[in-house]
């Protein structure tokens, strides 16, 4: 699981689900005259049927986001089945707090739920439709300053100070600097990584900017991996605008959108 994978619009769904935790334990209702110490966890329906479904919910959203391949339930999407959970645990307590009986109103468990159950659904619902919200909750760290030569660098597998694992054990020659934007004109003694032949390609790291399916090489619609920002993948070929990566795990794919990534 990579918590990196995380968008901004997971950290609300995460904000929210705590706050929802919290109002389960406060008073529902409250009437005149009366002292009612009634909370979502004296009716196992209220409290595991309604509060906890929606922090379930909200558990499945992040699970599915941080896992390295989407899983799903019954044909369903986990992100799908938890948005559907935050969804209904939210009209089920708008209607509990309009409909409160006569001679009672809502307190703060009942009020502070709703509250949090309605930003639940409205984060997990809008996260995949507002780009502001599918920026990285946890930024990329950046690339490390180059070595003095002769000095070995530290790092493994996923690091751009590393040493690069070009074909053959040797480091490749014209490496790009450190965060140069993938596409930017190269300076002298780099390679050109676009409309140059196969075999004058380098590979190189790069991190994407936010969440990219990885496909198959050859050609199947059906992703075999998510790239996730805030780690750093080995481009080992170009096709035209796209690149073959290589995940940490071995697996090799083609990413086709490039846009606004950066080499390490």
């Amino acid at each position: 699981m990579n918590i990196r994978s995380l968008t901004r619009g997971d950290g609300v769904v995460i904000g929210a689900a705590v706050l929802l935790f919290i109002a389960s334990f406060l008073d529902l209702y409250s009437a005149k005259g009366f002292d009612l110490d009634v909370t979502a966890w004296d009716s196992l329906g209220t409290g595991l049927g309604l509060y906890m479904a929606g922090v379930i919910g909200a558990a499945l959203i992040v699970v599915n986001r941080c896992l390295p391949q989407p899983r799903k339930v019954a044909g369903l999407d986990l992100g799908t089945v938890g948005t559907a959970f935050t969804v209904l645990v939210a009209w089920s307590l708008f209607w509990s707090l309009v409909d409160v009986g006569d001679g009672a109103s809502a307190a703060a468990g009942l009020i502070l739920g709703f509250i949090a159950a309605l930003l639940l659904a409205g984060a997990a619902v809008a996260t995949p439709l507002i780009p502001a919200l599918q920026g990285s909750l946890v930024p990329a760290p950046r690339p490390a300053a180059p070595q003095p030569y002769g000095v070995q660098p530290q790092g493994g597998y996923g690091y751009p100070g590393a040493q690069q694992p070009a074909f053959g054990g040797q480091p490749q020659s014209g490496q790009p600097q450190a965060g140069q934007p993938y596409g930017a004109q190269p300076q002298q003694g780099q390679q050109q990584p676009a409309g140059q032949p196969a075999g004058d390609f380098s590979p190189f790291w790069f991190a994407v900017p936010v969440p990219r399916p990885l496909f198959a090489e050859d050609g199947s619609p059906t992703p075999i991996a998510e790239l996730a920002p805030g780690t750093w993948y080995l481009a080992v070929e170009q096709r035209g605008q796209a690149l073959v990566a290589q995940t940490q795990d071995g697996r090799r794919g083609v990413l086709q959108d490039t846009s606004g990534i950066q080499r390490g």
